[in-house]
């Protein structure tokens, strides 16, 4: 039976939890399986508004097991604080089940984060600060912590120690801070093991049989296509695979299993962090689409770099991900606008480039080709239908269909649960 992926189609921030909440009363597992409180989703349920960073969107479907699977890492701190916020307003949490292979962001991931992102200045890959990263660097480095070495305390405190034999070392003599205590952060995390302990199960087996006796597994990505260590645009990356083949590794299942990919695309581009950006705004036209949008990082806080859409992002999408259907949000934002630029190409050094640039370099460089559309003028937050749409908004997306290269099968028009047009089932 299906195990769908859903990815980012660009640079991240599409609305993934938009495209989950939808099916989420049609599936039976919603799994993150990579990345980490450096990303979130916002899920609107009515007059309810949910920031979701660390937990899977489908902790809001009462039917749904949510999953934090293995290929995630987890700030424990983090985790609690949102398990706490969501159970104050009613939501259940019991069903959340976390891998035990998961690795632990630490404190000392988290001075490293901070310490080296300002130390390199203008070279800066505009990182969260959250540990991420360093987080990644030592689990391929053989060095991490796994959330099943909390309920062993000597061999958590002999990972700790082993780690800040070195991280103190680059803490106090490099950048020329404070070192940080073994015991503090002994204590911290072995206090954390009872209350993580009723989540942990072995989640890839827990999946594997999930899709055994027929039940659907929608794997969820965090950040997007062009965000992918490998993918994307490195090292203005994040340090883990969001693309759809990272969902395999991340979540403990064979290629085979998945059924289906769904990439998620906005109407036009934005992207948070340094690194390049061809489309992007610079001027009250990138103002009012971050004005229009509410651009803002819901993790972060972030004001997001705003552009118009590009066509080669996502057509380089399709190819990397194998996507089988897009899910087209925040059409809405558009109205209003007489023409809408759309990029479908670029040119580097006067030579046309009909898809992504090879190089960074020249991909730094590109100046993009743009075609224009003419826009709509009516409300579109109230429409239910596709053929309910205004003709031209109607010629926008086929547009963007068909420079895509995979069929858009659904659309937001609003960020509420009921303001998406499904034209093919997302399951």
């Amino acid at each position: 039976m299906p195990a769908i992926t859903l990815v980012g189609a660009q640079w991240g921030d599409e609305g993934k939890g938009k495209a989950t909440d939808l099916v989420g009363n049609r599936v039976d597992y919603v799994v993150r399986y990579q990345g980490g409180n450096n990303a979130g989703h916002t899920v609107v349920i009515g007059d309810q508004k949910y920031a979701l960073h660390l937990l899977p969107s489908g902790i809001l479907s009462p039917d749904v097991v949510p999953v934090i699977a293995n290929g995630v890492v987890i700030d424990p701190g983090v985790l609690f604080e949102e398990l706490r916020g969501l159970q104050e307003r009613g939501v259940d949490t019991e069903r959340l089940l976390i891998s035990a292979n998961a690795h632990l962001i630490m404190p000392y991931h988290r001075a490293l984060d901070k310490v080296s992102e300002r130390f390199l200045g203008k070279g800066r890959i505009g990182t969260t600060g959250r540990g991420i990263g360093p987080t990644y660097a030592d689990k391929i480095s053989r060095a991490g912590v796994r959330v099943q070495d909390m309920f062993d305390p000597k061999i958590l405190r002999q990972k700790i120690e082993l780690a800040l034999h070195d991280k103190n070392q680059v803490l106090t003599k490099v950048y020329n801070r404070r070192g940080l205590e073994l015991e503090q952060i002994y204590d911290e995390y072995l206090g954390y093991a009872e209350l993580i302990r009723p989540h942990v199960a072995d989640t890839s087996l827990v999946l594997n049989k999930a899709l055994d006796e027929g039940k659907t597994v929608y794997l969820e990505g965090s950040q997007g296509t062009l965000l992918d260590i490998d993918h994307g645009t490195y090292p203005f990356v994040t340090s883990s695979s969001p693309t759809s083949g990272g969902a395999c590794a991340g979540a403990g299942i064979g290629p085979t299993r998945i059924t289906k990919v769904v990439g998620i695309l906005k109407a036009y581009t934005t992207r948070v962090g340094s690194g390049p950006f061809p489309t992007e705004l610079l001027d009250e036209q990138g103002e009012w689409l971050r004005r229009q949008g509410g651009e803002y990082g819901v993790t972060t806080g972030r004001n997001r770099r705003c552009g118009w859409f590009d066509a080669p992002i996502a057509r380089y999408a399709t190819r990397v991900n194998g996507i089988t259907d897009f899910f087209l949000t925040k059409l809405d934002v558009l109205t209003g606008l007489d023409r809408i630029p759309v990029c479908v190409g670029y040119e580097v050094n006067g030579v046309r480039h009909d898809e992504i640039p090879m190089t960074q370099t020249d991909f730094h460089h590109a100046v993009p080709v743009y075609e224009h559309f003419d826009g709509w003028k009516e409300d579109i937050t109230h429409v239910r239908s596709f053929d309910e749409l205004p003709k031209n908004a109607q010629a926008y997306v086929r547009t963007l269909e068909e420079m895509s290269g995979a069929p858009i099968s659904a659309i937001g028009v609003g960020p509420g649960r009921d303001q998406t047009l499904e034209l093919r089932s997302l399951v």
